[in-house]
């Protein structure tokens, strides 16, 4: 699972699922990760033995993700925008579950894993991204939360 930086605060239980039958890949998901700079959204991401390759942050106006290695390319390196009409958090979860779903396997081997890609098991992708919304879903609006506590500006 990816590692949880100093300074950052994280709401709500943690989700982990397989990918693969062998266990190599895997998704986490944390329901709320509030920023140093006051704002903040569901991530989830793909890790092979360890390493974090794919970063989604559908986090509204500022949300964004990662492909590439994000482990080896750092945040900067790896930053992708969501595409311009998707502002809102509602819509890039969305598109992230469906990169999830559909694109997995390509950007695995496009960041130097293609053995990983080729033990993805779809039916397990496709459980975790239905489990990514349920469980969000199960932690409920925490945003109010993280406002009370000043993790995110209101």
């Amino acid at each position: 699972m990816a590692t949880m930086i100093d300074g950052e605060s994280y709401l709500g239980r943690v989700m982990v699922r397989p990918l693969s039958k062998s266990g190599d890949v895997t998704m986490y998901l944390w329901p709320l990760r509030c920023l140093k700079a006051k704002f903040g959204g569901p991530t989830f991401g793909v890790d092979v033995q360890g390493v974090e390759i794919i970063r989604f942050d559908p986090h509204g106006a500022r949300g964004h993700w990662h492909k590439g290695g994000y482990d080896k390319l750092g945040a900067g390196g790896s930053h992708v925008d969501y595409p311009e009409e998707m502002r809102d958090s509602g819509a890039q979860l969305e598109f992230s579950l469906e990169q999830l779903r559909e694109q997995t396997a390509a950007y695995l081997s496009e960041a130097g894993y293609p053995e990983a890609a080729a033990n993805l098991d779809t039916e397990m992708v496709n459980a975790a991204a239905d489990a990514i919304k349920a469980h969000l879903a199960a932690e409920g609006d925490l945003i109010p939360d993280a406002i009370s506590k000043d993790l995110i500006a209101a």
